[in-house]
């Protein structure tokens, strides 16, 4: 009875040893095939294209000064009246062109500053603005500015308000075709590393894209868009 005992005990022992060897064989291999299955590379394509802008918004800023209030709103009329006849001598519609109302500063009731006498009692700003999609048209009558100045109109320039600003609205036009590129050179990047790492190259397993930029291409063509998207892919690896 004992040896049937010790029989059985031993069979016993035997196939528990051989279920978890085989347990240990296969979880092992799972294992394996676990952290090859979730090896991966990430790698960013950028997409980068030039564009002409679609609308140029172009301050004209003069100034004025006089003793006379009503002399001076005179002088203000005139020389804006010298502005739009000038832009429309050079091409500029009407309908793209809109007038501010004039700032006037009393310099006789402001209390800070030096006590000197100023010469001239009242200063005035006006803008004369252009808003216009014919950008080539603005930018050769913008050559041609100094000869307001021959008129006695004195232009004011370098201040944030007087600064032309170009825009780019075109952005939804051209998104699917970088974001195709951006994303195609990617994947090359990819499978250059899977190349020289001797894997292959799986599926995506995440991907994300970056904001697009807009700016002007360089400091003297501000009419030229550089537009720029960053894709970020990650990719399954195996052997």
């Amino acid at each position: 009875m004992s040896i049937t005992n010790k029989t059985g005990a031993l069979i016993l022992g035997f196939f528990v040893f051989l279920g978890l060897s085989t347990l240990g064989y296969l979880l092992g291999n799972a294992a394996i095939e676990f952290k090859q299955f979730d090896r991966s590379v990430t790698v960013k394509g950028l997409s980068e294209r030039e564009y002409p802008a679609d609308i140029v918004i172009w301050p004209i800023q003069f100034t004025a000064a006089g003793n006379d209030l009503e002399s001076l709103y005179n002088a203000i009329e005139l020389n804006t009246k010298k502005i739009v006849s000038f832009l429309g001598n050079n091409s500029i519609n009407a309908d793209e062109i809109t007038l501010s109302s004039p700032a006037i500063t009393d310099k006789s009731a402001q209390q800070y500053g030096n006590n000197a006498r100023a010469e001239f009692r009242y200063t005035a700003f006006q803008t004369v603005t252009v808003y216009s999609k014919n950008i080539d048209t603005v930018r050769s009558v913008m050559g041609s500015l100094s000869q307001l100045g021959k008129q006695g109109i004195v232009i004011t320039g370098g201040n944030y308000n007087a600064q032309t600003d170009y825009i780019f609205t075109r952005l939804n036009d051209v998104k699917p075709e970088m974001i195709e590129e951006a994303t195609k050179k990617a994947r090359e990047v990819a499978e250059k590393f899977a190349s020289d790492s001797q894997s292959s190259l799986g599926k995506i397993k995440r991907a994300s894209q970056g904001q697009f930029s807009i700016s002007a291409r360089d400091r003297n063509n501000p009419h030229i868009k550089k537009i720029r998207v960053v894709s970020t892919v990650e990719y399954y690896l195996s052997d």
